[in-house]
């Protein structure tokens, strides 16, 4: 196959709507176990049935889900009616460098597919949900963050949530100047993806490249 070449996507043909990508990157370090990663699945959850409400917003916004750690791709990016969420089981500890570099990478393949296919696309998001600190080196992944989530390059937005128990500080370095990390109100997922999936629904609405006013988030901390 050559470089110019797209590999058969039935879902491309059948559907040659604008994409919204989003990536979530999930802590599901031992740490998360028991009623946190509960709520997280149930969030998760919550997400794909809010957006299958909209069609626009079902045919628009596709999903990827890396956890960590260790670094794992649990789903690829596929359309909300095509994603049957995981359930994300507690692992080990916290390569949140890694997951990040991992999950823009992915998010570069899939822009340039869409390019290759003549898709056009919406300014991707990355969504990482943490309760604790890096655990690995996180240079790398915050260099990246800031060079792509700026006013300038607008690659990504890239949103930072820490979880009861996170280093919000570490998360602080990571995170671009202009998107500072948001802590969540003790276990509130479930209104976290309600908001999320609002958003979503709010961009697919919308033409690639508008502006678009974001919801109040509810779920933040007091």
């Amino acid at each position: 196959m050559t470089d110019d070449q797209v590999p058969f996507d039935a879902e491309l043909i059948s559907n040659p709507e604008p994409r919204c990508p989003c990536v979530l990157l999930l802590d599901t370090s031992g740490s998360m176990r028991g009623h946190p990663l509960d709520e997280l699945n149930r969030g998760v959850q919550t997400f794909r049935t809010e957006i299958l409400t909209d069609k626009l917003a079902t045919q628009r916004v596709e999903v990827a889900v890396i956890t960590f750690g260790p670094v794992n791709k649990v789903s690829d990016f596929q359309t909300l009616d095509h994603f049957n969420p995981p359930h994300l089981q507690p692992t080990g500890d916290t390569p949140m460098g890694a997951a990040i570099v991992s999950g823009l990478d992915l998010l570069d393949e899939r822009k340039q597919y869409y390019k290759a296919a003549g898709i056009s696309y919406y300014r991707p998001w990355v969504f990482l949900i943490t309760d604790g600190a890096p655990t690995d080196n996180y240079q790398e992944a915050a260099h990246r963050v800031r060079a792509g989530d700026n006013d300038e390059r607008k690659a990504f937005s890239f949103w930072g949530v820490g979880v009861e128990g996170a280093d919000m500080g570490r998360l602080g370095e990571i995170c671009s100047l202009s998107r500072p990390p948001l802590k969540l109100g003790g276990l509130n997922f479930r209104e976290l993806f309600m908001w999320l999936s609002a958003s979503m629904k709010s961009v697919a609405q919308s033409k690639p490249g508008e502006s678009v006013a974001l919801p109040h988030p509810k779920w933040l901390t007091v």
